[in-house]
């Protein structure tokens, strides 16, 4: 049941009208990341979160149709804090490079910190199918804000290609994460093999 396959959408705070909704979703994201920090992707049951989150399983399920949709959701939450501490600081680095590799070091020390949360929540980034596209997309986008801005500080305007790098770089980040948590590469790998990525792709 908690890994159920739907085609529906997650509600967004967007979609949601009034304040006690709005916070029932934080409850429920809150809940599930709580879970999840204390025992990764499996102790994340929809009935266990609706039960954390003082919700009827019938209202988590309006918000979030399965456990992926929710998890993938807290992706989004844990990426939008990440990119709030970032929004009004100057990210230090003399090149777009270094920017950048700092941006990816401090998230990723961030959710390297949390072992359990981080497995689940990339887990459920790679179980993900067609039905949690939208909150795919979401995810992507919060990165490549993320990136495009440490490329270029204080530019309101951003171009096709800085997206597309910005694209790439976020995938194969994403993939250096995947070997984390599956244990085919070690903390320190992630760091060296973003920053050769990161140096090819932003030759300054």
């Amino acid at each position: 049941m908690g890994g159920a396959v739907s085609t529906a959408n997650s509600l967004t705070d967007e979609e949601l009208g009034s304040a006690a909704q709005r916070g029932r979703r934080k409850r429920i994201l809150d809940a599930t990341i709580a879970l999840a920090s204390q025992g990764g992707f499996d102790a994340v049951q929809m009935r266990t979160v609706a039960e954390q989150a003082d919700v009827a399983l019938g209202t988590l399920y309006r918000y979030f149709p399965s456990k992926i949709h929710l998890l993938v959701s807290a992706l989004g939450r844990e990426f939008e804090r990440a990119e709030a501490a970032t929004r009004d600081k100057p990210i230090p680095g003399d090149t777009a490079h270094e920017r950048v590799m700092f941006l990816l070091n401090r998230t990723t020390k961030g959710l390297q910190s949390d072992p359990h949360l981080t497995e689940a929540l990339t887990r459920a980034f790679m179980f993900a199918d067609a039905s949690v596209a939208n909150e795919i997309h979401a995810v992507g986008m919060l990165l490549n804000t993320m990136l495009t801005r440490a490329m270029n500080p204080g530019s309101e305007a951003t171009s096709d290609e800085d997206v597309a790098v910005a694209r790439v770089i976020a995938d194969v980040w994403l993939s250096t994460l995947v070997g984390w948590v599956t244990g085919r590469t070690n903390a320190g790998d992630v760091s060296k093999r973003m920053d050769v990525a990161v140096g090819l792709l932003l030759r300054d």
